[in-house]
């Protein structure tokens, strides 16, 4: 089976666990509570695509090489200036602004710490990707930690006018 296949398995597995249990249980609290989780299940979605998949057709084979630990110097690529360093800081700060914009909504009744749950959960998502693409044959860096968090706080930075209408749109 080719590449593509292999996501289309992956993007109907998601389909599915949309349609039958997420849908449904988002459904009854609300138009608004739907709309932002859904937006946030197809973000999480897209984010899957770019930095895991295929992961389906990938789980027999994660054990089958070794696992390369992740590369700990910081920003090391851009300081040796190696080509395209620079467009994979600015495309992992870019790639978790929408959650660090979307995250808020789903805690909207849980204001208290709101900045340090939107940074904590952007950080617990890069060091998942990054912990997760090794098992699948890819290379892991802190670096990406560091820029997807700062994209998460840009994004929280970004909510931050949109949390009145937060209110009266989610209840």
């Amino acid at each position: 089976m080719g590449h593509t296949g292999k996501i289309i398995i992956d993007f109907s597995a998601l389909a599915a666990l949309y349609v039958f249990v997420f849908f449904k249980k988002w459904r009854g609290k609300g138009r608004g509570v739907l709309a932002v989780n859904t937006l946030m299940y197809v973000y999480l979605a897209l984010v899957l695509y770019f930095t895991a998949m295929p992961v389906l057709s990938s789980l027999p084979h994660i054990f089958s090489h070794p696992y390369a630990p992740m590369h700990m110097t910081p920003f090391e690529d851009y300081l040796r200036g190696r080509g395209g360093a620079k467009m994979q800081i600015i495309l992992n700060v870019v790639m978790t602004i929408p959650f660090g914009f979307l995250f808020p909504f789903l805690w909207r009744k849980h204001r208290g710490m709101l900045f340090l749950k939107t940074l904590l959960f952007t950080f617990l998502l890069s060091l998942s990707i990054e912990l997760l693409q090794p098992l699948i044959d890819r290379s892991s860096d802190i670096t990406d930690i560091i820029t997807n968090t700062t994209g998460g706080i840009v994004g929280y930075i970004l909510y931050l006018p949109f949390s009145p209408f937060a209110r009266r749109l989610l209840g």
